[in-house]
């Protein structure tokens, strides 16, 4: 099999079994933070385990860098149990479309940490998910309403994390990152759990089925993609990969028609909107696939 056709494979993979997080928010019968705090358990331990294996140096240049990292797991934490807690609410449907509004605050918050140029077309194309968001939401009642502002807060955590990740990919290993950053948001998390009197029996109360749910959220969707993700970002490229994961939603909407019957309680207005959401996203990876063709054209030979 032709090396990078296998690792383009991989990458759907990868994008494939994070469009089923959402889907198991749904399939799992626990609270939203509940689900959360296991998941980041059983990862760290994953992680911590293949670590401790191999042998490798979790020693950070600075107290500076190792705040930062900290910092962007309890961002980490705080985007997971939004995102979860709108999925609780509503469908798994809403919980990844809002995420598409993650595009819109990228727009503003790269040129700011990156230091790059503002992009017009970007914020432009991030208006626009507004709006498929706002046609999405017309018929909404107080619950649906109460989910969305969740999805959106989520979103808004997501683009602030990955925009502060990718600046701190250029000086720290990938492993070392998301040791502390999912360590860290495993601390943040039993905190808040010991503060809203959670840290109790009820915890533990679950189905077989939930566990092995969990297992496999925590195992499969959080240790092992990012252990292959980094792999392929290594052989075909950070801009091929972030392309790709536009897809995310449609994998999301999908698996949530088949599994979950979400079509049975989603109206017309609902895949109107996802349609246009569906549409900006394709758009976007179009014309930064363009973008990043010329910027290679134009690049003087050294």
């Amino acid at each position: 099999m032709n090396s990078k056709f296998k690792y383009h494979i991989l990458i759907h993979l990868i994008i494939f079994v994070w469009g089923f997080t959402g889907i198991l928010g749904k399939l799992i019968h626990l609270d939203a933070y509940i689900i959360v705090w296991h998941r980041v358990l059983i990862a760290v331990s994953g992680l911590g385990l293949f670590l401790f294996f191999t042998k490798r140096s979790l020693r950070t240049a600075s107290r500076m860098e190792l705040l930062k990292l900290c910092g962007t797991g309890v961002v980490i934490a705080l985007h997971w149990m939004t995102f979860y807690k709108a999925i609780e609410l509503s469908t798994a449907s809403l919980g990844i479309l809002c995420l598409s509004t993650t595009t819109l605050h990228v727009t503003w918050l790269e040129p700011i940490v990156m230091k790059r140029r503002f992009s017009i077309f970007e914020f432009l194309m991030g208006l626009i998910v507004i709006y498929g968001i706002y046609f999405v939401s017309s018929d909404f009642g107080a619950k649906e309403i109460e989910a969305l502002k969740y999805g959106l807060l989520s979103a808004l955590l997501a683009a602030t994390f990955s925009v502060f990740n990718a600046r701190m990919s250029q000086d720290v290993q990938p492993y070392k990152m998301s040791f502390y950053e999912l360590s860290s948001a495993l601390v943040f998390v039993t905190i808040y759990m010991l503060f809203a009197g959670r840290m109790n029996s009820e915890l533990f109360e679950m189905t077989t089925s939930d566990v092995l749910w969990l297992l496999f959220l925590g195992i499969v969707c959080t240790s092992v993609a990012f252990f292959i993700s980094i792999e392929v970002v290594k052989r075909l490229g950070a801009f091929t990969f972030s392309l790709s994961v536009n897809l995310e939603p449609v994998y999301t909407i999908l698996l949530a028609i088949f599994i979950l019957h979400e079509d049975e309680v989603l109206g017309t207005d609902f895949y109107l909107g996802s349609g246009l959401i569906v549409l900006v996203i394709v758009l976007n990876a179009l014309y930064k696939n363009r973008l990043a063709k010329k910027t290679k054209e134009l690049k003087p030979l050294s």
